[in-house]
């Protein structure tokens, strides 16, 4: 009878255990350069580097696509991008989904949300030139 009460309370001891604590999300952050145009379609290339509070870093290619009803021409010199929901370094890598209105001439600032699944990226930076319109696509992290 006491092996049969052991094992219950074995048995027990396993259900109430708490499960292994979910690997924590890390905090990155990238800063970068991106110049473009638009004239109905959109396009702007760049690059950054990303640095994680877990050490991890990583230097990335950044590409703009899309269109829609828009025109100009910019440069951001100063941009900063903050990534949330990411467990890994490699899951910032892709296209994230990009919609914007914007309006702008010569000196000008911005900041934008960007979705990947369950990675966020909030983008903000200052730089210069000129645009007007609304436009859809990808911002694209290589």
């Amino acid at each position: 009878m006491w092996k049969w009460l052991g094992g219950i309370a074995l048995a027990v001891a396993w259900m109430v255990m708490p499960a292994p604590a979910k690997a924590a999300d890390i905090s990155c952050k990238m800063n970068f350069q991106l110049s473009g145009w638009s004239v109905f379609y959109q396009t702007a290339t760049g690059s950054g580097t990303i640095h994680c509070d877990n050490g991890q870093g990583m230097r990335v290619r950044i590409r703009v696509k899309g269109g829609g009803l828009t025109f100009g021409k910019s440069k951001i010199t100063d941009g900063v991008g903050k990534f949330t929901g990411v467990s890994s370094i490699g899951e910032i890598k892709g296209h994230y989904a990009n919609a914007q209105v914007h309006a702008g001439a010569e000196k000008s600032a911005s900041a934008q949300v960007l979705t990947k699944g369950n990675v966020s990226l909030a983008l903000s930076g200052t730089g210069e030139g000129w645009n007007l319109g609304i436009a859809f696509g990808a911002f694209i992290i290589e």
